[in-house]
């Protein structure tokens, strides 16, 4: 397996850490923890005239409660921080590190914007496999693997409830500006997906099911409706920020790269007709590939996530099972672990 050079690896590090900073530069109030059931979060509480108005910043880390702290000298670098991101997407580039292309990368910069991401929202499928070029510091190359026309969002219902905050702009207007037209359902008022009018590229959100249907489900901080998925809560559960390298680059959210990995191997099963094989054998090449990268640089994460996997029940074995069964040589690198 090919690796990205190390320059290219601190890079991508250094850049990341300053797309949160930026993020949290942008904090023009008064920063405030409130406990939500288990879970504490930050909110940005200003003032617009009479009225109160509280922001969603993100869950309490030692990381986040760090920047916060030093929330003066963040806003002080930020020229600074602008001129070296530019720096830093210009090395990245000439060490051969994948950039997004126009039409991803500006439709990422429009859900950014919004606060998709910073509302929780997590990319999966191949736009988040791409990602984990520059976080696992590894050249993913091949049509096959890459190849997608699709950008799906994923958010937990639990928390778009809990928040109580929403994103900054319609996503629909968001989406009507890049010439994306919302897809009707037949028996549902609510709208989940849209589609790219010039290019065909399809939106498409989603949210995990913890029913034994598989319905449509509302997402009120993001103002939009989730198609509801089993096995989904395990994908993302605990995701981590990313950089897509487009312009200065744009701070999102992506599965953790092990929790991909596992998944692939359960929804690979679970496409069985159709064009659905091909995507099977899509997941299949992106799970060996994440694994065989896992199992050399981060294997007791890829472990833990496994081990997560298999103790969640009969079903869960049975899809991670088959798959593995046509998978011989990651099966082994599973089992060493």
């Amino acid at each position: 397996m090919q690796k990205l050079s190390a320059i290219a690896h601190a890079a991508y590090i250094d850049l990341r850490s300053a797309l949160i900073d930026e993020a949290a530069s942008e904090i023009i109030g008064t920063p405030r923890l409130e406990k939500r059931g288990d879970r504490t979060y930050w909110y940005d509480m200003y003032r617009i005239g009479s009225d109160v108005r509280k922001r969603y910043i993100g869950e309490d880390t030692p990381e986040m409660a760090d920047r916060i702290a030093r929330l003066h000298d963040l806003k002080q670098a930020g020229e600074a921080r602008a001129e070296d991101r530019t720096r830093l997407i210009r090395v990245l580039r000439a060490e051969g590190a994948q950039t997004v292309d126009p039409a991803t990368g500006s439709l990422l910069t429009a859900l950014a914007q919004a606060g998709t991401f910073r509302l929780g929202g997590t990319i999966v499928g191949t736009n988040a496999f791409r990602l984990y070029e520059c976080e696992l510091g590894i050249r993913i190359r091949g049509t096959e693997i890459m190849q997608t026309g699709d950008l799906d969002i994923a958010q937990f219902e639990r928390l778009s409830l809990a928040l109580g905050d929403t994103v900054e702009t319609p996503l629909n207007d968001s989406f009507k500006v890049l010439d994306f037209a919302p897809i009707p359902a037949i028996n549902h008022r609510s709208v989940w997906r849209w589609r790219q009018t010039k290019s065909n590229t399809l939106v498409e959100f989603l949210t995990p099911s913890f029913r034994p249907e598989e319905d449509i489900r509302e997402l009120p901080a993001l103002g939009v409706a989730a198609q509801s998925l089993h096995f989904l809560n395990y994908l993302i559960a605990e995701p981590i920020k990313a950089a897509a390298l487009y312009r200065s680059g744009v701070l999102v959210q992506i599965p953790r790269p092990e929790a991909y990995a596992i998944h692939k191997l359960i929804v690979a099963d679970r496409r069985r007709t159709g064009t659905d094989q091909l995507k099977s054998r899509k997941d299949r090449a992106q799970a060996a590939l994440l694994i065989e990268a896992l199992a050399e640089d981060r294997p007791d994460e890829l472990r833990e996530a496994y081990a997560d996997a298999m103790n969640r029940g009969p079903q869960w074995r049975a899809h991670i099972a088959a798959t593995l069964k046509r998978m011989p040589e990651t099966a082994a690198k599973l089992a060493a672990l």
